[in-house]
């Protein structure tokens, strides 16, 4: 297990290598000058050349991305052009809000997908097995932004039930602890405050799970369907034991290691931050922090944002890998 972690550590390095590479030249070949954006529109070109020495835009391509480099490995993700704030300051400030709009949307996303997947397979070829693929497909297909948008639309104005965006209502007092707003009002024992956080993650959560459930429910049809058809289902059957028992204890247990990386993979996206769905209920995450970025061209932030999250997904991917072995005792590194 140690010589399969510390494998798969240097692969990570490797992998946020290359990502860094790509992210510094994508950037770069985007339109637009920073130095421009940065200075507005009526500029004289001394000016401009004093913003691109300040921030090292008149150096070599090369030279820049070792630099930048040079920073990331002492853990400094650099400056942002238009704030002037350390990028990993402002990338943990709005991480636990992407975090807890994806673990409520991966949680609602896997009870659905899960069980949604399981009748399928059980009533293969049965008219609830062609609605639920086709609800699936209806899901991976539509629009997240429309979906987030009528969403609001009919809980926010028509019933005015639930808030349509922001993570807080005005007014709502809140000590910040860990910055993670459902913890720290448990924290502080304001419950106010994380009933209303609640309220506000229903909308975005639902409408961020329609992907990642239709995924999921493909996925656990398609391995539940495989397993059972395996010999020792139909020797569980023939033992008289309870559909149930056959499908949840020994199908489902056996099934789980493709439904379990499903998760996993949608999971690490979702944590990459939702950008339509973050965007649609402003919601202050990763996801909308990246958009400002790239609409202005500000380097230091759209690479440091690129790394940190191409962080996320591999550790993430990592720590599924590592529960192979707990799911399945068979399995050996």
């Amino acid at each position: 297990m140690k010589k399969y972690i510390l494998r798969r550590a240097i692969e990570l390095l490797i992998v946020l290598f290359i990502v860094s590479i790509i992210a510094f030249l994508l950037i770069r070949l985007a339109p637009g000058d920073p130095a421009q954006i940065l200075a507005g529109e009526h500029v004289t070109q001394e000016i401009l050349e004093e913003i691109r020495e300040r921030y090292g835009l008149n150096k070599p391509l090369i030279t820049q991305y070792f630099i930048w480099m040079g920073k990331v490995l002492k853990g400094d993700l650099g400056r942002s052009i238009r704030t002037n704030e350390k990028v990993l300051k402002e990338l943990l400030y709005r991480f636990p809000n992407t975090f807890e709009l994806s673990i409520f949307a991966i949680i609602i996303a896997s009870l659905i997908g899960i069980f949604a997947g399981i009748i399928s397979s059980v009533k293969r070829g049965s008219f609830i097995d062609y609605l639920t693929m086709t609800i699936a497909l209806f899901g991976v297909s539509m629009p997240v932004f429309w979906l987030g948008i009528m969403l609001m639309l009919i809980f926010g104005v028509w019933f005015n039930i639930l808030p349509i965006s922001g993570r807080l209502d005005v007014g709502i007092n809140l000590t910040r602890i860990t910055n993670f707003i459902l913890l720290d009002s448990l924290l502080t024992l304001n419950f106010h405050a994380f009933f209303d956080a609640i309220k506000h993650l229903i909308l975005p959560s639902i409408a961020l799970s329609t992907i990642p459930m239709a995924f999921i429910a493909r996925i656990t049809r398609s391995s539940m369907l495989d397993i059972l058809n395996k010999d020792y289902i139909r020797t569980a059957r023939a033992k008289g034991l309870k559909e149930n028992i056959v499908v949840y204890r020994h199908a489902l247990k056996n099934a789980f290691i493709p439904i379990i990386t499903s998760v996993g993979t949608e999971f690490a996206l979702l944590l990459g931050g939702a950008i339509l769905t973050e965007t649609v209920f402003a919601w202050p995450g990763i996801g909308r922090y990246i958009v400002g970025a790239v609409s202005s061209r500000d380097y230091p932030v759209v690479q440091g944002s690129i790394i940190f999250i191409a962080f996320l997904v591999c550790f993430v991917n990592l720590i599924v890998d590592i529960l192979y072995a707990f799911i399945d005792p068979r399995i050996r590194y």
